[in-house]
């Protein structure tokens, strides 16, 4: 049996492992690079071969930077099952669909802006995504399934999104028992919309996140405060809110913090416009899945009291209503994809938004390297927006409260509970930039941990 790491591995987006028992291989996730455009379009059309010939997929969750890039491996041949979450599924059923639109549009819109320096063959289209969906086997949490000669796959509540899982595999060959747990993305514990990661036991090797390895979140209970500051500073003098978001978790989330104040009367009565229709229809799926969600949101949602709907709250469902809000001018709340402005409706506010210093751009997500979003938190005086260099005019806050990753505190305390429970004996940080895995590896064998690896791509971990 052999783990071999190959994306994701020294960086944050492009998830994809390969676990070889009993010589057939499955494959954990197979997400999208998410960066500079010309390098990831060279990543993402680079499947390995063997990630097309693999018995099997599972997946932890529906974010694109883990499952963005199966409509591409479906379309060079993979025929196995995607194993994941019916939540799961139904999230990628909107999201994948979406992605291939984009990529379209994005391609459109740059062959007539005759860029030739950059790639414009979308990595995969809508029949592609669909084609993805129809090979997705869902599995319930906490039932166990045998996906592969010697593979029993089981799903934990992660935390982190809608329908996320800690994929906990339990493995047999030549005799040999071994338990794997794979994080995914792991969320944080008592946040209000889902229920908190749970702990499994007696683990031989936790592939675990590391996104936040070396840093702490803002209070969640501030957010509030921040967020009612900065719209009334902004709505005050006659400006716009931006909110790139994730349409999955964030969109939901920055909703609810919204809608919670606007009860309260901490807030002016102006147009809240999600400009995304992919947040619009996973607004809708969460209402499907009460059973995902935390206790009080549940509840909310059986006795039909939405609390994702703050008053003011507009859809912008096509791109002529989009086009006509970005030239309106009018003090208002946009909330729009993508979370790390590479890509979708956010970029075309921010190319005209970013240079009025009436306007506010509200970062509530991790923005990966060589990102437009990137260069925002890192507070760049001038950007590059759809290829035209822009000043940065608007200001920029950063609101790491409402993050859905564990961050270095979270991420000790997880790996200490599964260790108090059965002995963790390895810990192979993934999904994370050279620093941060650097510090949580170090801050683990201080806890005890025996043996704690930072793979690069290409290495492998006998099990």
């Amino acid at each position: 049996m052999f783990l071999e790491f190959y994306g994701a591995a020294g960086q944050v987006t492009g998830s994809l492992h390969r676990l070889n028992v009993n010589h057939n291989d499955v494959l954990l996730e197979c997400g999208l690079f998410q960066g500079h455009r010309v390098e990831a379009h060279h990543l993402n059309r680079a499947a390995p071969d063997w990630a097309i010939k693999a018995e099997c997929v599972v997946l932890s969750h529906a974010h694109l930077d883990h499952s963005g890039n199966l409509p591409s491996l479906t379309r060079k041949g993979f025929k196995g099952n995607i194993y994941c979450t019916p939540a799961t599924r139904d999230l990628c059923s909107v999201m994948l669909r979406d992605s291939a639109m984009i990529q379209q549009q994005d391609a459109r819109y740059l062959q007539k802006k005759g860029d030739r320096g950059t790639p414009v063959e979308p990595l995969y289209d809508v029949e592609d995504a669909q084609q993805a969906v129809s090979q997705m086997v869902t599995v319930s949490p906490h039932r166990t399934l045998t996906i592969a000669r010697g593979v029993d796959l089981t799903f934990h509540d992660a935390g982190h999104v809608l329908g996320s899982s800690l994929v906990q595999l339990d493995l047999m060959e030549q005799g040999k028992r071994f338990r794997l747990l794979f994080t995914g993305d792991l969320g944080r514990a008592a946040l209000p919309l889902l229920k908190s990661p749970e702990i499994i036991s007696d683990v031989d090797l936790l592939l675990m996140e590391s996104t936040y390895g070396d840093r702490l979140h803002g209070d969640y209970n501030n957010i509030d405060e921040q967020l009612e500051a900065i719209v009334n500073k902004t709505i005050g003098r006659g400006g716009r809110v931006y909110i790139p978001t994730f349409a999955l978790e964030r969109a939901q989330e920055v909703l609810f913090v919204l809608e919670r104040l606007h009860e309260e009367g901490r807030l002016p009565d102006v147009p809240i416009y999600i400009d995304s229709p992919l947040a619009i229809a996973i607004t809708e799926i969460y209402k499907l899945h009460p059973e995902s969600l935390a206790p009080t949101i549940r509840d909310r949602i059986v006795e039909r009291n939405d609390p994702f709907s703050p008053p003011g709250l507009k859809y912008v469902s096509n791109v002529q209503h989009s086009i006509a809000l970005q030239r309106s001018g009018e003090p208002c709340i946009v909330i729009a994809g993508s979370g790390m402005c590479e890509g979708g409706r956010i970029v075309h506010h921010l190319q005209g938004g970013l240079e009025d210093r009436r306007n506010s751009v509200v970062i509530v997500g991790f923005m990966a390297q060589h990102t437009l979003g990137r260069r925002l938190v890192e507070r760049r005086d001038r950007v590059r927006v759809l290829g035209v260099e822009r000043d940065v005019l608007a200001e920029v806050h950063v609101l790491n409260g409402l993050s859905a990753h564990a961050d270095k505190d979270d991420l000790i305390d997880f790996t200490r509970a599964t260790a108090k429970i059965g002995n963790v004996r390895r810990v192979a940080l993934i999904h994370g930039e050279d620093d941060a895995r650097d510090a949580l590896a170090e801050a683990l064998r201080e806890i005890g941990v025996p043996r704690v690896l930072t793979p690069q791509k290409g290495d492998i971990e006998q099990l």
